[in-house]
């Protein structure tokens, strides 16, 4: 079935001699075979690529290399956040909290740490895990020095100490997270 073109109201049908004389003018020409295009509207990504885009612009905006916080990596890490019970720090070396999740970032380089602590803490505040365990290891003490200047660097961690033994001694991390306040109504 052809569509008609839709034509002015004071338009003419052109005559044959019209198309004739247009014939002449144009020339010799041949017919165009005409490639049918068919535009679809974009899929949208499925959910799960968006939440690694945007789990991956997180870490990068969250862990910088370039920033260098004020902590000494080479003796026992310890950091409290700003405005937060110094106290806490002492707690994590006791042992007063027990890590419900552990992390470990044995054998892995500095941007997939990023993607994975940025996942560790996301799963922290999803699960209301206060504190969890990175476990970094010692080797060449390359993530020994940049998980804390890394973990510092993100707003939910309000306090990170070197682990005890049985949590992995200098080669792992004890941090606690701040958890979002339930404001439900009571009943």
């Amino acid at each position: 079935m052809k569509k008609q073109q839709p034509t002015a109201p004071d338009a003419q049908p052109l005559s044959q001699q019209d198309i004739d004389l247009f014939r002449q003018s144009i020339g010799a020409t041949k017919r165009v075979k005409n490639d049918t295009v068919r535009l679809t509207e974009q899929q949208k990504k499925p959910i799960a690529q968006r939440q690694q885009v945007e789990r991956q612009s997180n870490t990068e905006f969250y862990f910088s290399d370039e920033y260098i916080p004020d902590i000494d990596t080479h003796s026992t890490i310890s950091y409290v956040k700003a405005g937060e019970d110094r106290y806490l720090a002492k707690q994590l070396r006791r042992g007063d909290y027990n890590p419900e999740l552990i992390l470990d970032l044995h054998g892995l380089n500095k941007e997939t740490v990023k993607q994975e602590l940025a996942a560790l803490i996301s799963a922290c505040k999803k699960q209301h895990v206060a504190c969890a365990c990175v476990v970094h290891g010692i080797g060449e003490r390359v993530l020994k020095h940049k998980v804390p200047q890394y973990l510092v660097q993100h707003p939910d961690v309000i306090a990170m100490h070197q682990a005890p033994l049985e949590y992995g001694g200098k080669g792992a991390l004890l941090i606690l997270i701040d958890l979002p306040v339930d404001v439900s109504p009571l009943l």
